[in-house]
């Protein structure tokens, strides 16, 4: 009888259960109720927290094992059915989507099609501070050198600074594919705090007057004197004349933007492409969007996640995300200083990637000041160019580090 309890209890993964593993379900668990019960992106949030619960449970070998592993003696890999057969269907899916970049693109162009570049194109002077807002990209990533990172990891650190998880998941993927667990969380655990660290930093560099800036009694004032009397053909030539500028100067950006302009497209066409876009908008993201959230989320074992390094992610990615909101708004203020017609820094605040949200909070912040001053169309200018920006960004760092 007592051989039948102790094969019984054998069977069972109660024996190698460490504090290591309780601490990763922690983990696991507060990302999930993240995602479920705070609604901070749950799209993701509940993927990525349930795909590190599976990678921690004992005895089921669902974590990803490292790249070695997959490797043999002379230098080739195993083939997929081989990684399947012996390491299991998250492998399997992490070293067939994951690993040869593929779904961030895809996600990217359902990014597209669900994209409106008229804010920007109506305003494009609104789409500089985009690029002032990439600072923290650039910044982090000499910071991260100081505090021991090679240069491939730097960047991979950096790009959290554009708060665009697909664009921080393809340059890790590419540069230090052995950080992407760690980077993929807090990108978009940052993504999610998106309503508390803009308010944060805007109010730490902003002044009351300066929030109360009314967008559209400037433009009264001030009015354009340019506007574009065909928009539609403009959103049509826009991603097709930007795809080709982009690709020849910044050829390793055309993947992600490349697909990002490709979905715009199909749906700026109209009803002839429109099954495409709703396609890609759909089924094809969300297929994408939960295999990627899985597959990140079965990177983080315990051995890959609980060091120091990882910690230095986590810090340097918060400061990444800062220093970009707070490069944004410094960008307003000096624009200010030498222009007549002002602009709200709230907007430079939104020179990130993660549209929608950014523009909100950034608007709703502004009608805490002034209950008329709705800005979220001048927001959503520098917010779309950012996700051109940090695209661009990471296309430059993969050419010189790649």
């Amino acid at each position: 009888m007592g051989d039948i309890f102790s094969s019984l209890f054998e069977m069972t993964a109660f024996g190698v259960i460490d504090l290591k593993t309780v601490i990763m379900w922690i983990i696991a668990f507060v990302l999930l109720y993240l995602g479920i019960r705070k609604e901070y992106e749950p799209l993701l949030l509940v993927p990525i927290g349930f795909g590190v619960l599976l990678a921690n449970l004992p005895g089921a070998g669902l974590g990803i094992v490292d790249a070695s592993a997959v490797q043999y003696t002379d230098g080739s890999y195993m083939n997929l059915p081989e990684i399947a057969n012996k390491y299991g269907i998250m492998n399997f899916l992490y070293y067939s989507l994951i690993k040869t970049g593929l779904l961030p693109p895809i996600i990217f162009m359902g990014v597209g099609a669900l994209t409106d570049f008229g804010p920007m194109l109506r305003n494009l002077k609104l789409s500089l501070f985009g690029g002032a807002a990439q600072l923290g990209i650039f910044s982090v990533l000499l910071g991260a050198i100081l505090m021991g990172f090679n240069l491939n990891e730097a960047a991979s650190l950096g790009i959290i600074g554009g708060a665009d998880g697909p664009t921080a998941i393809y340059t890790t993927i590419k540069l230090a594919p052995h950080l992407l667990g760690p980077i993929a969380i807090a990108a978009y655990s940052y993504m999610a705090l998106v309503p508390v660290i803009i308010p944060l930093v805007s109010k730490l560099l902003m002044t009351e007057s300066e929030f109360k800036i009314h967008m559209r009694n400037m433009d009264k004032l001030h009015p354009p004197k340019h506007e574009i009397k065909h928009l539609k053909v403009v959103k049509i030539v826009f991603p097709i004349v930007l795809g080709v500028v982009v690709a020849v100067f910044v050829p390793s950006s055309a993947p992600l933007l490349g697909m990002l302009l490709f979905g715009n497209l199909v749906k700026e066409i109209g009803t002839s492409t429109s099954r495409l876009a709703e396609a890609a908008s759909g089924p094809i993201m969300n297929t994408a969007t939960i295999f990627l959230g899985l597959c990140v989320g079965a990177t983080m074992t315990a051995e890959v996640f609980l060091s120091a390094q990882t910690l230095g992610i986590v810090v340097g990615g918060f400061l990444a995300f800062a220093i970009s909101v707070a490069g944004g708004i410094l960008g307003v203020k000096v624009y200010n200083m030498f222009s007549h017609k002002k602009i709200n820094p709230l907007i430079g605040a939104t020179g990130l990637s993660a549209v929608p949200m950014a523009s909100r909070v950034a608007n709703e912040l502004a009608l805490e000041y002034d209950k008329s001053n709705h800005i979220l169309q001048y927001c959503m200018a520098s917010n779309v160019s950012g996700v051109i920006g940090s695209a661009i960004a990471a296309g430059v760092l993969i050419s010189f580090l790649g």
